[in-house]
């Protein structure tokens, strides 16, 4: 076996020997194999299952093998595909190897023509996600980003791609998953890392002051305003002005911001001319903003400037062990910053973690683990040093001061943990649909701790 890893390998063809033989074959070298004697049920395994390499027939009813290696190229970059066939011939393995078949083995083949093209193919992947995955690397010590699930290094990939261009960067994802520190790991990655980095929180700043904290104003300009003043826009001058909820503009608000965009002038309040500014926009929002375009609340321009680059942060729940690893990082950080004793966890209370909904993100966990750090005299923290909601109560608080949203959330989190966090079963018990428990816990808060 190549690889300490296992590799897993999809063999697609219509002859139920065939597919016995490989299967067989390939298991015996401790790969993890998957058959389907159809591309449609191919499909339905790739839609459910990571493949590392397709082996599929050629003439197959139905769909053919040349569409099934079309569909893997376009869909499921890091799957391989090797072809086989019985009716080998020059042009079918050109045609094979044209759109995306990375090997042609003509039937009949011996065990170690499959094995060592198997290898090949396999060693290609290899080097190749070896090779990509040296920029994740890199960034994630230094810009806070930190994890080494395959959703997060998609995401910092992306910020390595684009930190070097002038590009404007929508960054979405919920509360608390990190849009701001995607937002400095694209300045401080870019030509632009010695200019200020400016951000602004558009739903923080009073609708009728956000016109003047953005562009600056004049002496005069209004009352109150008793001398002139640069704005945000100004100040990033050279830099990078991050626009966070971007979503809580005024629609009068959005048609100013789309002229700095189209043109790089900000004119301030009070002002009778432009100023030229030289910055570089990213944006974020916790919200679907197609979804404001389409109900009229978010101008549809803006949203095409602003999301030329668009990075979306998996929630922190979609991210598998980087909870483990985020723990750590956070234990290690606050005793070291408390002078404390390093607590380790229990095997069920780290289970317990993962297993948490975190509708506060990576947020949400870093505050449980300052507090837990703070308040355990103890260097082993169990599951009843846990937050009380995530534990299991036979009596569980019936007080009648709590609203219903809080008594809903208690439910559904402990629903959710006493399935193991699958969001499928838990809206069969609820009684609701996955959108719609989705749409609960989007909009829950952090419970309190």
């Amino acid at each position: 076996m190549h690889s300490n890893e296992k590799k897993r390998i999809l063999v697609v063809d219509d002859d139920a020997a065939t597919l016995e033989v490989l299967e067989r074959n390939l298991t015996s070298q401790g790969y993890v194999v998957f058959t389907a004697p159809a591309v449609i049920e191919a499909i339905r395994i790739l839609e459910s299952t990571s493949i590392d390499l397709v082996i599929t027939d050629l003439k197959m009813p139905k769909v053919s093998g040349l569409d099934l290696i079309k569909h893997v190229r376009e869909n499921y970059k890091d799957t391989e595909i090797m072809m086989i066939t019985g009716y080998a011939s020059v042009e079918g393995a050109v045609r094979a190897v044209k759109i995306g078949a990375e090997e042609y083995l003509a039937k009949p083949f011996t065990d170690e023509e499959l094995f060592s093209a198997v290898k090949r193919t396999l060693d290609k992947t290899d080097i190749r996600k070896t090779g990509n995955a040296q920029i994740p690397k890199i960034l994630s010590v230094d810009h806070g980003l930190f994890g080494e699930s395959t959703v997060i290094r998609k995401v910092i990939k992306t910020i390595a791609k684009v930190a070097s261009t002038p590009t404007t960067v929508l960054i979405t994802g919920e509360s608390g998953t990190g849009k701001e520190l995607v937002a400095r790991a694209i300045h401080y990655n870019s030509p632009r890392a010695s200019a200020p980095f400016v951000p602004v929180n558009c739903g923080g700043i009073p609708e009728g002051l956000l016109e003047s904290e953005l562009f600056g104003h004049v002496k005069g300009a209004f009352t109150g305003a008793n001398e002139s003043r640069a704005g945000f826009f100004q100040t990033a001058d050279g830099g990078t002005i991050f626009l966070d909820e971007i979503s809580e503009t005024s629609l009068s608000m959005q048609v100013k911001l789309l002229r700095v965009l189209q043109d790089k002038q900000v004119c301030m309040v009070g002002a009778n001319k432009t100023r030229k500014v030289d910055i570089r926009i990213l944006a974020a929002t916790n919200k679907n903003l197609l979804s404001l375009v389409k109900k009229g609340d978010f101008r549809e321009d803006l949203f095409f400037r602003l999301n030329v680059i668009a990075i979306d942060i998996p929630p922190l729940r979609e991210r598998g062990n980087d909870i483990i690893l985020l723990i750590n990082r956070f234990t290690n950080k606050y005793s070291e910053e408390l002078n404390k004793p390093t607590p380790s966890f229990s095997d069920k209370a780290l289970v317990v973690l993962k297993n948490y909904y975190w509708p506060g993100n990576v947020r949400e966990l870093e505050n449980i683990i300052q507090r837990l750090v703070v308040m355990t005299d103890s260097d082993f923290i169990e599951v009843p040093d846990l937050p009380s909601l995530m534990r299991f109560s036979a009596l569980k608080e019936t007080g009648y001061n709590r609203t219903l949203t809080e008594v809903e959330t208690e439910y559904i989190c402990n629903v959710l943990a006493n399935v193991n966090g699958n969001k499928t079963k838990a809206a069969q018990i609820l009684g609701i649909d996955r959108k719609t428990l989705r749409e609960k816990l989007k909009n829950q808060t952090p419970p309190a701790t």
